[in-house]
């Protein structure tokens, strides 16, 4: 179940990237390049993929 969660977390933070990238205009061919909009939301999905691997690799007591 820890790679299931690790492997969607890190399909989440992968996505975050690549729309931050395409919306700061550092990788192109979209509709979502040089776009702020998702600048912001490739940083907030990206923040939710490293919480998700964050919760997904804590300690159990």
């Amino acid at each position: 179940m820890r790679l299931i969660k690790n492997l969607l977390a890190l399909v989440v933070l992968a996505l975050g990237a690549l729309w931050s990238l395409q919306g700061s205009g550092l990788v192109g061919g979209s509709f979502m390049t040089g776009q702020s909009q998702w600048l912001y939301i490739g940083i907030i999905t990206a923040l939710v993929g490293l919480g998700g691997l964050v919760w997904a690799n804590r300690s159990r007591p």
